[in-house]
Order: structure tokens, then C-alpha cells, then sequence
């Protein structure tokens, strides 16, 4: 059976293992590598956001609203509360005449330590526009309003949004969603459980309406577009798909979410990937895609090496001292 192990060491010592399921494919869905995970249930989280973003961009809000590729990107992202989001966010609302109070993804510091200390020190508090997943409930709500749906209940499972959000998963998996896949995000939306093959039919079908060969075609082209022209709008300076994104000079899509996930697409060499840490842990994710990058040809010799630059494979501690290493085995 093969396998995907990332190796943490002190010295010589191996200190931390960490397993990860996957699943590798092409577009024409053949299979190229697996742990053989393929019918195992994960709660996707925010990798799928783009998914959950289909009813905002074809409701025709970013015509009537004038919002821009940066607020499209947001609508898919997790962002990371650096100004730059912020700053767009706040665009975004007013531009709507929505109320920072609808939306109830919580609140929380920024996901960006720089980004909190700043905050902190300016003497002002988080809101909810500093929630990593404001975008994707801006953009609930955005639909909501031109769709005249209410707009206090926009996270019920039954609420038409919701529905809507829904028939787009069944589209693009190929299969229903039963209720026992039915959960709560961290974000207080809707969250459901698929097989890791799904989430690949998924992607396939998601490369398919980008080639204009599958529905949402328009809606989704604007959105990956606007990812593409802008990455560090669905995570963040130091996120690992915002960077992979710039790194593969916008060949690829990507994105991270809740507790070791991450989902790839190569828009020109037409490959798929699916990756779950078994742990959650997700500090493995950036070793995991350096080797797969590495072992599948996902990027060519000059994106590979600013990708090392990037992603240092050496464990320092505070006094900048090396004092280990990381290491991805794929048997």
C-alpha cells in the first residue's frame, strides 16, 4: 500500500510522524497516486470555498455591486486580517449597505501574528470582517440580498442559500448529500462530509467549467481568474496556497482549510490532488507539496527552487540555531 509520511527530527532522532492521506489524479479521472484513503469520509473545511462561492458569483453580484477581482478572491478565501483584506472587506460591506452585525462567523484576531500585534496596539478590537471566513459569509449574504432572501437565518440548513450551496456540491461531486454528512463549521456555516474521491470528481468538474466544458462556466472563470491575479486574497502573506499559487506563476489553483486539508489543481497540466493529514497537524502541509511538486513535475526547475527558498525544510529554534530537519517520504 503506498504511503505518505512527514518526518520531524531533533538531531538524528525522528521526534514527530505525521501520516497523510491522498489521492492524486488527472482530470480525465484516472488515478496516478493513493494511499488508498479514497473512500474515506474528511470534513473538506475551507478548501472548498470556492464551491460554496458558485451561488454569490452567478446571483450577478459583482456587476450590480461593482465589486472588484480582490473582493471576488475574498468571497473564496481565508484570510489572514492583514490590512490589505481588511481594507477590502470594508469596500465590500459598504458597497452593499450590509450590517457588520449579519454576519455570524464570530469573531476573532487576525490569523496573521503581525497583523494582531498591530491591531492590539492601536488600541482597537477584532471584528467580524477579521474572521478568516468573512468573505465567504459577505458573499452569502451579498446573494442573499439580491436573491431578497432573508437574511437573519442565511446559515440555516434549510435556509434557499444553503439549498442553493448544496445542489452546487451534488453537481460538481456527481453524488447527493445525505443528511448524516451534515455538520457545523468552525465559521457556524453548513459543513458536510465527502469520500477523498468525490472531492476529486469534484475538481475534475471544477477544471471542466473553468475549459468552459461544464456548467458555471462565466462564474467560475471569474472567480479562479481573479485568485489567480490576486493570491495573497485567499489566505495571506504567508499562507501556503497563496504562495504556491504566486510560485506556479498562477498554473495553479489551490486551497488549505481546517485540520490538515489542502486541494490542488493544475490548470494546464491537468492534475488533481486531494490531501488530509490523519492528525490535523497542519505545519506538514508545506513539506507534503514540496515533494509532491517535486515527484510529479508540478512545477518547472525555477518555480521548484523559489519554492525551497520559500518553504525552508530546516527546523531553527529562537536563537536561530538549527537544531533539525523536515522530511516527506512517499513509499
Amino acid at each position: 500500500m503506498s504511503k505518505v509520511t512527514t518526518l520531524f527530527y531533533r538531531g538524528k532522532l525522528i521526534e514527530s510522524s505525521h501520516n497523510i492521506k491522498c489521492y492524486i489524479g488527472s482530470v480525465d479521472d484516472k488515478c496516478i497516486f493513493t494511499t488508498n484513503n479514497d473512500n474515506d469520509f474528511i470534513y473538506p473545511r475551507s478548501s472548498i470555498k470556492i464551491f460554496q462561492a458558485i451561488p454569490f458569483a452567478s446571483s450577478n453580484a459583482f456587476k450590480v455591486f461593482n465589486l472588484n477581482q480582490k473582493q471576488i478572491a475574498l468571497s473564496c478565501s481565508s484570510h489572514c486580517g492583514e490590512d490589505f483584506h481588511i481594507r477590502e472587506l470594508k469596500k465590500w460591506i459598504k458597497k452593499t449597505k450590509l450590517k457588520l452585525s449579519s454576519l455570524k462567523c464570530g469573531v476573532h484576531n487576525p490569523l496573521d501574528s503581525k497583523s494582531t500585534k498591530k491591531l492590539f496596539l492601536s488600541g482597537n478590537k477584532p471584528n467580524q470582517l477579521y474572521n478568516n471566513c468573512a468573505g465567504k459569509h459577505l458573499a452569502m449574504l451579498t446573494a442573499c440580498k439580491l436573491n431578497k432572501f432573508t437574511i437573519n437565518d442565511y446559515l440555516d440548513f434549510d435556509h434557499p442559500h444553503q439549498i442553493k450551496i448544496r445542489s452546487i456540491f451534488s453537481k460538481f461531486t456527481e453524488e447527493k448529500i445525505l443528511m448524516k454528512n451534515y455538520g457545523v463549521d468552525g465559521c457556524s456555516a453548513p459543513q458536510y462530509s465527502f469520500k477523498i474521491k468525490q472531492l476529486g470528481k469534484a475538481l475534475s468538474n471544477l477544471y471542466k467549467s473553468y475549459n468552459s466544458k461544464f456548467e458555471y462556466s462565466f462564474d467560475i472563470k471569474i472567480m479562479i481568474d481573479s485568485i489567480l491575479k490576486n493570491p495573497l486574497f485567499i489566505g495571506g502573506s504567508k499562507n501556503l496556497d497563496s504562495n504556491l499559487i504566486k510560485i506556479s506563476n498562477g498554473n495553479m489553483f489551490c486551497k488549505g482549510g481546517a485540520e490538515g486539508v489542502f486541494l490542488f489543481l493544475h490548470l494546464r497540466k491537468g492534475i488533481l490532488g486531494i490531501l488530509k493529514v490523519s492528525d490535523g497537524n497542519e505545519r506538514v502541509l508545506p513539506s507534503v507539496m514540496y515533494s509532491f511538486c517535486k515527484k510529479f513535475k508540478l512545477l518547472n526547475n525555477k518555480e521548484m527552487n523559489e519554492f525551497k527558498l520559500w518553504n525552508n525544510l530546516t527546523l531553527y529554534n529562537h536563537a536561530n540555531i538549527k537544531i533539525g530537519d523536515i522530511k516527506t517520504i512517499i513509499e
